[in-house]
């Protein structure tokens, strides 16, 4: 299947501004896209960390438009998952996943350890003890973009209950590193594809990949379901790590309006189709708000 993914984003600032983001998908699926949209902005981009693709540049005062406009090939199946992978034993977790086992600024692995073997600790394989943590998140906390806040952590979400995607993954991520698993933040599009639609879609999301086994597999505590069509951008050891966009300065959102669906037809040499707004777009339309959720803000609150 062919699925279209996509943003603006409108900001404005007073002064030359500094900024970073990752505004493209991750470098792995790049060789699955069919056709984008050459993007007007110049920008410089490398490898972070985390093997993720990200840019820089500087905004000049007054409007800044960014976007991104892709069509991508997927191959349409759920998220994999094998009910019978176990859990890595310490002594044999590879040296690149140690990060993902430590504690991060919003994953309180410290204060959820003993909560977390409460919980989860007679369950014995990997598999089963992730599934939990990812039930017991799911129904702990409650939904809403209203409850969005950039600098709630892990242990403020379980203590709160509330939360929106990026609070889900974190919580069962810190769950995960105190059980010895290691696991990584990830944040992507996501649309309602293979599912009825969602009165509250959220088409861009954060959801989290945990070791097993020898491999890494996809969990999404939030929607806690296999789905089709995640389309990663980026990976990290929680949100401070991967905002969409972070500016070292003051900046104002003028808009924010994302895309992802599936693209029906054949696919033309010159393709130029109108963008099917999603309604995740009105949520984060008015100006000078910002969608802590997604992951736009200043070098202070580096958000998802």
């Amino acid at each position: 299947m062919l699925i279209r993914v996509g943003y603006e984003i409108s900001i404005v600032v007073e002064q030359p501004t500094a900024l970073y983001a990752y505004l493209g998908i991750h470098p792995e699926r790049r060789g699955d896209i069919r056709w984008y949209r050459p993007k007007e902005t110049a920008v410089n981009e490398f490898i972070d960390n985390h093997g993720n693709a990200c840019q820089r540049m500087v905004v000049e005062p007054g409007e800044t438009v960014l976007a991104y406009d892709a069509l991508v090939e997927d191959d349409g199946r759920l998220d994999a998952f094998d009910g019978d992978a176990e859990q890595v034993a310490p002594a044999d977790i590879p040296s690149y996943c140690i990060p993902y086992l430590l504690g991060s600024r919003y994953c309180e692995t410290d204060r959820l350890t003993p909560i977390a073997w409460q919980l989860f600790g007679h369950y014995e394989k990997g598999a089963d003890r992730v599934k939990a943590v990812c039930d017991f998140v799911h129904e702990r906390l409650h939904f809403s973009y209203g409850y969005a806040r950039s600098t709630r952590t892990a242990m403020e979400a379980y203590d709160e209950r509330i939360g929106v995607c990026r609070d889900f993954a974190h919580l069962a991520i810190a769950f995960c590193r105190a059980l010895n698993i290691p696991a990584r933040y990830v944040n992507g599009y996501m649309g309602d594809i293979g599912v009825e639609p969602d009165p509250a879609p959220m088409d861009y999301n954060a959801w989290f990949e945990a070791y097993l086994g020898g491999k890494w597999y996809t969990f999404d505590p939030r929607h806690n379901c296999r789905r089709i069509g995640r389309i990663i951008v980026a990976r990290g050891r929680d949100a401070a790590d991967v905002p969409l966009l972070n500016t070292f300065g003051p900046h104002t959102l003028n808009r924010f309006e994302v895309w992802t669906h599936e693209h029906f037809g054949a696919l033309p040499v010159d393709l130029d189709l109108p963008v099917r707004r999603s309604r995740t777009a009105t949520r984060y339309g008015p100006a000078g708000r910002s969608p802590y959720d997604l992951g736009i803000g200043t070098n202070v609150t580096s958000l998802l």
